[in-house]
């Protein structure tokens, strides 16, 4: 009952305050905005949208930055299904079956369902909210570099579900997303490491030119050979919005899977939505009915459906870190920490009994703020959409020009313009021999974290590996991996064995 008295204070508090509305319907409509951007993200655009908040009541503020980074979760898919280029990095795994669905006609069934699943596992990652901040903060404290480094490997362990035809090419790929992780300044002794004396890569190479080059140049280049007429002669009706009933049954489960995912991810600081997306995909990937399992990746709506409820449900996850612990969750929260540590607000676990009016103000904007995410992201797809009526020479030099823009504005160098387009290149080569892209982006995001987080744990742990993966949130994680990465191998083995003894008693 406490919880729901709370909550209703915070409805008065944001309802006898109509500004508060305002700034909640401005940071959704500036957040899917700028995830549709590529190069920009919900941590960058909070950062640029920072001054927005100076001298307003907290709570308008908080409510205005956090209206930006679930917004911009959805904004991201936008780019990803009709471009093929993520504007935000937990938006590649929407790209998989997305973009194709955008090209076999159906681009505004694919933004329909990301607009809903965005939705739906806000709102239910809201409700845990309330419920569970105080618990999965004290849980997620517990974490240490064994534990993240165990989670780093559960998120690799999702590779082995993106592996399709050819196993081994994907594991190459993810191979080469590991080769390039390790670029950069060693976090441990500080020595260069693959830099060949450039300091433009003292600092590693980002996700951010890798995926514009990988999902956005590759694509652009290959376009010409393609002959898909449907690439030109597309026809938005409002029709194709909403998912059929057979469409709603296949779904549901997974936007129930990647809202749980999400939220309980998006709660571990540092682990975020990115990782998250693809946790919650490879998942939905494993449990679909056979017939529905190979299709993965060709176009199908639970492809969309599971990554973008999973990204969502992580950006209201990552707020409980924020707020209980003062320990941001992802970039995006540090610099909503920032703004609050700027009106004279430390987070910590006495937050909701000192500043409770804000709180639950923050947590009945996001139920609002979800309605309103819902509205815009509808009404808004008659525009989107029109993208795909630009002809595509047209389109594509558009689409070349945010890209650079996007590289160039994350760094102001054109070096990291430079890298886009050298990605763009080993894209193109890569889809002509069949290497899957979305491995090596996995290897890339988790892989500077994996070693980091392992060379920290055994550096407490004295050398000694085996202290490192028996603590007892480690090892059950790694045993949850591996089944994940082998379980289907041995099963099949199991069966074919079994199959064999039956042959042969008979």
């Amino acid at each position: 009952m406490d919880v729901l008295s709370n909550l209703a204070m915070g409805f008065v508090t944001i309802f006898t305050q109509p500004i508060s509305l305002v700034y909640c319907l401005i940071g959704v409509i500036a957040g899917v905005l700028i995830g549709a951007l590529p190069g920009l993200g919900p941590a960058m655009g909070i950062a640029i949208l920072l001054p927005l908040t100076y001298g307003t009541e907290p709570v308008f503020g908080l409510i205005l930055l956090t209206g930006i980074y679930y917004g911009a979760m959805y904004g991201g898919a936008i780019t990803s299904i009709l471009i093929n280029t993520p504007g935000e990095a937990a938006a590649v795994m929407t790209a998989l079956d997305g973009y194709p669905m955008a090209v076999n006609g159906q681009a505004e069934k694919a933004l329909g369902m990301a607009g809903i699943a965005s939705v739906i596992g806000g709102t239910i990652c809201v409700v845990a909210f309330m419920f569970c901040a105080p618990l999965l903060a004290e849980y997620a404290v517990k974490f240490g570099p064994a534990e993240y480094f165990a989670l780093m490997v559960l998120g690799m362990s999702s590779i082995s579900g993106m592996t399709g035809k050819h196993p081994g090419k994907s594991f190459l790929a993810a191979a080469i997303g590991l080769f390039i992780a390790t670029i950069g300044i060693d976090p441990q002794i500080g020595s260069q490491r693959f830099t060949f004396g450039n300091p433009n890569l003292l600092d590693g190479i980002n996700f951010v030119p890798v995926a514009m080059g990988l999902f956005g140049i590759a694509e652009i280049i290959g376009i010409p050979e393609e002959t898909n007429s449907e690439l030109v002669n597309r026809k938005f009706s409002m029709k194709k919005l909403f998912p059929t009933k057979k469409e709603w049954k296949l779904c549901m489960p997974h936007i129930a899977s990647g809202s749980i995912i999400g939220f309980l991810i998006g709660a571990l600081p540092g682990a975020g939505a990115t990782i998250a997306s693809f946790i919650s995909y490879d998942f939905a990937k494993r449990i679909a009915p056979p017939e529905r399992k190979k299709l993965f990746g060709t176009g199908i709506i639970e492809g969309v459906a599971a990554p973008e409820s999973a990204n969502n449900a992580a950006s209201v996850g990552a707020l409980v870190p924020m707020l209980t612990l003062g320990i941001p969750g992802s970039n995006a929260t540090a610099v909503m920490m920032g703004a609050l540590m700027m009106h004279k607000i430390v987070p910590g676990p006495t937050i909701f009994a000192r500043e409770g009016e804000m709180v639950w103000g923050l947590v009945a904007s996001m139920y609002v703020g979800n309605v309103i995410l819902f509205i815009v992201s509808i009404s808004a797809l008659t525009l989107f959409v029109q993208i795909l009526k630009v002809k595509p020479g047209v389109l594509n030099a558009i689409v070349l020009g945010f890209i650079f823009v996007g590289a160039y504005a994350y760094s102001n160098s054109l070096f990291v313009v430079g890298l886009a387009t050298f990605f763009g290149v080993l894209g193109f080569i890569m889809k002509k021999f069949e290497l899957p892209a979305a491995p090596m982006v996995l290897a890339l995001v988790l892989g500077s974290l994996t070693e980091s987080n392992l060379r920290q744990a055994l550096l407490l742990a004295d050398g000694n590996f085996l202290k490192v993966i028996s603590t007892p949130i480690s090892s059950v994680v790694l045993v949850l991996a591996f089944l994940i990465a082998f379980g289907n191998p041995m099963l099949t083995a199991v069966k074919r064995r079994s199959a064999k003894r039956a042959a042969r008693q008979k």
